[in-house]
């Protein structure tokens, strides 16, 4: 059933009160943040009263609605959707590939791309096509998902030295997000990595070239190369006051050296 019927059939109040309890806030609180009062509130989630559109769109900036969510919201109170989604090769999302593939070749050669809201690859640069190297081509068949790219088993996950800390990040991170955004379609994809088998490694799980130990700043990934041993730290930035449910669900992800031999080595490799 999509987003958008389940929301016309339950109405606004259930889906109001469950965005409410996942955010830990109460009626008082919310209503004092809208700009409302805490008995209106209380009516609408009981279905005594219907809001206003603005009053809508007001809470559901409070309770950091996504902007896919926010549509439903909408439809369970009898208003159309506000925000679009617009395919990323549509003509009027021109500038914004040009500029992702601006800041993505603007990064090599280190490794980033950029992922919708299951991970799903939307692009990527040479950085990323360098660690994808190796693997079988029935992993990189369309559509590729970074998460199954990663943690498969024939994927990158025989060449992370530190696996296991760096899986336990990928799924804590994914957790928190499906904890935030109710998605049963990332749902889908933890269930299935979660369930990769994790082989056991022999000897150190991180260290620097030739097993020098380095002050990482932040958990890195440990990943072999070509008989190189290569650390990345990742940043995630996302689009700020998205108007667009497409745009609201991109990240991009940046792979930065987390010490000099990795740096070194990619900058060996530019063109």
């Amino acid at each position: 059933m999509s987003t958008a019927t389940r929301a016309r059939r339950s109405g606004i109040g259930p889906l109001l009160r469950e965005w409410r309890e996942r955010r830990r806030v109460s009626q008082l609180e919310l209503a004092l943040r809208a700009d409302s009062s805490a008995r209106h509130l209380s009516f609408v989630e009981t279905g005594r009263s219907r809001p206003s559109e603005e009053l809508v769109l007001r809470l559901a900036e409070h309770l950091d609605v996504p902007v896919r969510e926010r549509n439903a919201l909408l439809l369970a109170a009898g208003y159309a959707p506000r925000f679009a989604e617009t395919p990323l090769d549509d003509p009027s999302m021109g500038a914004l590939r040009e500029g992702l593939d601006r800041l993505l070749h603007g990064y090599e050669p280190y490794p980033a791309l950029v992922v919708d809201a299951t991970y799903t690859v939307v692009a990527a640069n040479r950085g990323i096509a360098m660690l994808m190297e190796g693997i079988p081509e029935s992993l990189l068949t369309p559509p590729l998902n970074a998460m199954r790219l990663t943690l498969h088993p024939e994927g990158l996950a025989p060449r992370i030295r530190n696996l296991r800390e760096w899986r336990g990040h990928l799924l804590a991170q994914m957790e928190r997000q499906i904890a935030l955004d109710r998605s049963e379609a990332l749902r889908a994809v933890y269930d299935e990595v979660k369930a990769y088998p994790v082989a056991d490694r022999d000897g150190n799980d991180a260290g620097g070239e030739g097993g020098e130990a380095v002050p990482y700043f932040a958990l890195p990934m440990v990943i072999e190369h070509d008989g190189q041993v290569l650390s990345f730290v990742s940043s995630i930035s996302t689009f700020n006051t998205p108007m667009d449910v497409t745009v609201a669900e991109l990240a991009i992800e940046t792979f930065l050296p987390a010490d000099p031999a990795t740096a070194k080595y990619l900058r060996s490799l530019a063109p």
